[in-house]
């Protein structure tokens, strides 16, 4: 990740989903949330470009082991970017232990999986962060196939773009396109600000109701 993303990544770590999804409102990019797609724990948080992939699926035997590709999704990544997988929201574990001890290693922010997930504990040892649809034992190998790595997909009804910015805490998980992210992340920072001076009202004594008036983003 060049400075200038390292710098984005520090700015979107600091701001929460909720306040980037008042400021994606107020740009005008609707429908950039990814409703279905959870933590496997929780405290999990990410903030990169995304490397996007998209899998096919059919029941076991569908695929060759060797179809099952994940190792090519994490050398497709480079340290600070989150992996986006396309998987139709199917119920088959893309991802697991060992693959979030090697994307912790290699330095790889995070993963989002429209599709299964499974290791819970293991990807909490490892420190890496994993969002999916699904929490599940059962293998993809030999029922996924990774198909493309690098093209524009849709996850969970959000259109994905390779290098657009994914942004995701314990409320939800987000993608933001990359023409728009400074302006995003501009708004959001003076949102949190202004979130920061109706906090401080409402502790002096300042009624809810009153906040909602004069803060407009609450």
């Amino acid at each position: 990740m060049d400075n200038n993303n390292t710098a984005l990544a520090g700015r979107l770590n600091a701001l929460a989903t909720s306040t980037l999804a008042n400021a994606l409102d107020r740009v005008g990019c609707m429908g950039c949330t990814m409703v279905n797609l959870k933590p496997v724990a929780p405290g999990m948080r990410f903030a990169g470009p995304a490397v996007t992939v998209r899998e096919v699926s059919g029941p076991f035997g569908t695929f060759e082991s060797d179809d099952f590709r994940v190792g090519a999704m994490i050398d497709a990544a480079n340290p600070g970017d989150v992996i986006v997988v396309a998987a139709d929201g199917v119920p088959y574990s893309t991802w697991g232990g060992m693959a979030s001890l090697a994307a912790s290693i290699k330095g790889i922010a995070g993963i989002a999986i429209d599709g299964g997930a499974r290791d819970a504990n293991e990807t909490v040892d490892a420190g890496f962060a994993v969002f999916s649809r699904h929490l599940i034992p059962t293998t993809g190998r030999c029922r996924l196939k990774i198909s493309d790595i690098g093209t524009t997909i849709v996850v969970d009804n959000v259109t994905i773009n390779p290098g657009d910015w994914i942004v995701a805490d314990d409320t939800g998980i987000l993608a933001i396109p990359a023409e728009s992210i400074e302006k995003v992340i501009d708004l959001a920072e003076a949102f949190t600000h202004e979130d920061e001076k109706a906090a401080a009202a409402i502790r002096d004594g300042l009624s809810f109701s009153e906040a909602m008036k004069k803060f407009g983003n609450i």
